[in-house]
């Protein structure tokens, strides 16, 4: 190992820390990647993600051409609209989105089953899996050791935390920096997306992506995930030919059990549900979305009758108490790890994304001996707090992502709902609000200032 040539550790293979190992490969700098799943299809891969220009931006900037060419061709259908509804499927509004015409200035509908298998491509030899991180240990010759559960260890002059939310990493490094509970509960699902579902939904519901403001504090986002293969995994016809062709060339596609679907979530306060929520799964999971359901349009309530009992997952919504900046080392953290954020404005990914091209730019300059680890190190740090921490703070203030939100007190609830409706349908009927409304969207999920 060499200071000015560095072996990076990464711990977890997500998506900010597969990232970045593609990005200090395609740099030449040795990198190894440890995963606590115990294989690639492991874990919540299933459900979408938006990746919005900060994020193709860095995806752009770490793969190597081809595989930035395949990340685009494994894309669900972009949506075409952002919509707001009600419990009743009624249209409050509507906003056109840019097509997905440019590469990386749009908005793009990633499964993370096929983000993941995407970002593990040409990095087989450096994932390991089955590696659950138990402690490291910082060496007075600048060295990092990272011990794992199963008593291998790993030796590198840099161990990066990419392993989310309740990272090991940083549950030593900074046992300070603690995640809360945000007060709410979100209940996923997956639904097959067939001829008979097409049939339930509107067309711009069905193209687009659609907010759901629903009486009595209960809330929902539906998205369709429409992919360029077929039920069979086959190549569905009238794609461009040069999609088709990277489709054809990319081993991931064997990895990648990942369907056209309806994904649907339904989320409220957490005082809504069942104490027993977290350990509920499959028909019992979908019955208690079912009952907060009961007012809501029956299409939307058949969508959930439908939906795979094995995909239904609850999820507790945590946020990240800020920190303040540290004395860098040879320890440094990215993505979930650090800033875990609600998914208020979902840039989570995003944000993950652009934390691991800055972290590969700034270790390719201590490389090219520009500076050394440690001010890489450093140098990332001081311009990734104050945008993560940014990026939290206005997830957590998006309407309804805070268990305490007004939306759902008894009373002042009405009245929120009233208001967030009333904001939604007057910009959307107003042209120059409408348009500044899609161009704020796209400046905010395209912000990157490092």
């Amino acid at each position: 190992m060499s200071r000015n040539r560095p072996h990076v550790l990464i711990i977890g293979a997500g998506t900010g820390g597969l990232c970045l190992a593609q990005g200090l490969r395609q740099a030449g700098i040795a990198v190894t990647v440890y995963e606590r799943y115990r294989t690639r299809g492991d874990g919540l891969l299933g459900y979408r993600i938006g990746i919005g220009p900060t994020g193709s931006r860095a995806l752009r900037e770490c793969l190597p051409p081809e595989l930035f060419h395949t990340f685009v061709a494994t894309c669900a259908r972009s949506p075409h609209y952002f919509n707001v509804i009600t419990q009743r499927l009624r249209q409050t509004a509507s906003f056109p989105l840019r097509p997905d015409t440019d590469p990386v200035n749009t908005e793009r509908s990633v499964a993370r089953m096929t983000l993941r298998q995407v970002l593990l491509t040409g990095l087989e030899d450096v994932v390991h899996f089955d590696k659950t991180l138990t402690r490291y240990e910082q060496r007075d010759d600048g060295s990092v050791t990272a011990h794992f559960a199963d008593g291998d260890s790993a030796t590198g002059d840099l161990l990066v935390g990419a392993d989310g939310t309740h990272s090991a990493v940083r549950r030593q490094y900074l046992p300070h920096a603690v995640t809360r509970d945000a007060g709410t509960i979100n209940i996923a699902t997956r639904i097959p997306f067939t001829e008979e579902v097409r049939a339930l939904l509107p067309e711009r519901i069905e193209k687009g992506i659609s907010l759901i403001f629903g009486a009595g504090g209960v809330m929902g986002v539906l998205h369709v995930m429409d992919f360029p293969w077929d039920s069979d995994g086959e190549l569905k016809s009238g794609l461009d030919p040069a999609d088709a062709a990277v489709l054809r060339r990319w081993p991931g596609r064997t990895h990648d059990s990942t369907r056209d679907n309806v994904n649907l979530v339904i989320w409220s306060t957490a005082r809504r549900f069942p104490p027993d929520i977290m350990r509920l799964r499959d028909a019992d999971l979908i019955r208690v979305a079912l009952g907060l359901t009961r007012n809501w349009h029956p299409h939307l309530r058949q969508l959930l009758t439908r939906a795979d009992p094995a995909s239904a997952l609850p999820v507790k919504v945590s946020t990240s108490e800020p920190v303040p900046p540290w004395k860098s080392s040879t320890v440094t953290l990215v993505g979930d790890a650090i800033h875990t954020m609600t998914p208020g404005r979902g840039v989570g990914a995003n944000t993950a994304l652009r934390d691991a091209a800055l972290l590969s730019r700034q270790l390719c300059l201590a490389a090219a001996e520009e500076k050394t680890l440690l001010q890489a190190v450093a140098d990332y740090e001081a311009a990734m707090l104050p945008y993560g921490f940014a990026r939290v703070a206005d997830s957590l203030n998006r309407s309804g992502t805070s268990g305490d939100d007004r939306m759902y007190k008894p009373v002042v609830g009405r009245l929120a709902l009233l208001g967030a409706r009333g904001y939604f349908g007057v910009t959307s009927r107003v042209p120059r609000l409408a348009r500044r409304f899609v161009e704020d969207f796209y400046s905010y999920r395209g912000e990157e200032e490092d």
